[in-house]
């Protein structure tokens, strides 16, 4: 089978030739059809993201397929089920072994492509925004990066949970895509964030893809009382957030990590995904797709994630 491999940290990914592997006791092994790409697969090749997995290692995080084979001790799937995965690696390949129990069975009114898009961006934006933040309806939520895979969907979610949304993008055409997704007020990146929103009447939540200097002008139009949650640092600096400003205004800034959900409640990753299912099936979300490749080309794919100049979601068909 052909797979997306990292052989050495730092060393770009390629094409390779393995063996079809076999599933272990709790596992299964799926066909992949479809395979979402995200800004953490440009990490991963540099070795900077949270869970890079050791070299060498078959990159794709998020995964949708038809069950293989099972292995011992799986009761629950059988071969030809239609399921996704999120899978933390694995997914660039045209077959991966994965654990049983976070497989969630696919509605069969949604695509492969779809599956592999909705799990990371939109269970970011969900748990972010629902578990995490408890935004609330009338609330203002600031959504920067809007038209990215990760802003994209927290847009749309904001505006499902009853929020005031206000948009923050590159340009007329990102910002057109974020309102079409539901986008109440536009502000380029190049305005003044801060007096923008300011004029807005200010945010009670932010949900930042940026950091920087982006996420500095955010926490500044942040309403008392405001929530921030800094979901990535596309623009490349990891904010330090002033603690005195935070007492002024009683803010408070909330980690979230998707991934570590896995780890200690996987539980509630596994809800959101079952909501968001859902709510795909019921037409409720409908993620952006904005470019597919065959596995040939995966490295094209991450190349539009690093120039940004992809909108909403890349997916890999395989």
């Amino acid at each position: 089978m052909q797979a997306f491999r990292i052989e050495t940290t730092g060393a770009e990914p390629r094409l390779c030739n393995l063996d079809i592997p076999e599933p272990g006791p709790g596992q299964i092994r799926v066909a992949i059809k479809a395979c979402g790409l995200n800004f953490a697969d440009l990490l991963m090749q540099k070795g900077t993201y949270q869970d890079t997995p050791p070299a060498p290692f078959t990159q794709g995080m998020e995964i949708a397929g038809l069950v293989d084979s099972c292995g011992p001790d799986v009761t629950h799937l059988n071969p030809g089920d239609r399921i996704a995965i999120y899978s933390g690696q694995g997914g660039l390949a045209e077959y991966g072994v994965f654990e049983a129990a976070r497989a969630i069975p696919m509605p069969d009114s949604m695509s492969f492509e779809d599956a592999a898009a909705i799990q990371i961006t939109y269970g970011t934006g969900h748990m972010a925004l629902d578990h995490r933040a408890q935004l609330q309806p009338g609330e203002t939520l600031l959504v920067t990066g809007a038209a990215g895979g990760v802003g994209l969907t927290a847009v749309e979610i904001g505006k499902l949970m009853g929020a005031t949304v206000i948009a923050q993008a590159r340009g007329s055409e990102k910002l057109e895509v974020a309102r079409k997704a539901g986008a109440d007020h536009l502000i380029d990146s190049s305005e003044d964030l801060r007096m923008r929103v300011k004029e807005l009447g200010g945010a009670d939540v932010v949900y930042d893809a940026i950091g920087g200097d982006v996420f500095k002008a955010a926490f500044r139009a942040t309403n008392p009382e405001g929530r921030l949650v800094p979901i990535g640092f596309a623009g490349g600096e990891v904010p330090q957030i002033p603690a005195n400003h935070l007492l002024v205004k009683n803010l408070t800034v909330i980690g979230f990590y998707i991934g570590g959900y896995l780890n200690f409640r996987p539980e509630i990753v596994q809800q959101s995904f079952q909501t968001l299912f859902q709510w795909h099936t019921e037409g409720r979300i409908k993620p952006h797709i904005s470019h597919t490749f065959p596995l040939t080309e995966a490295a094209r794919g991450l190349q539009m994630l690093r120039d940004r100049t992809a909108t909403g979601k890349v997916v890999i068909t395989i």
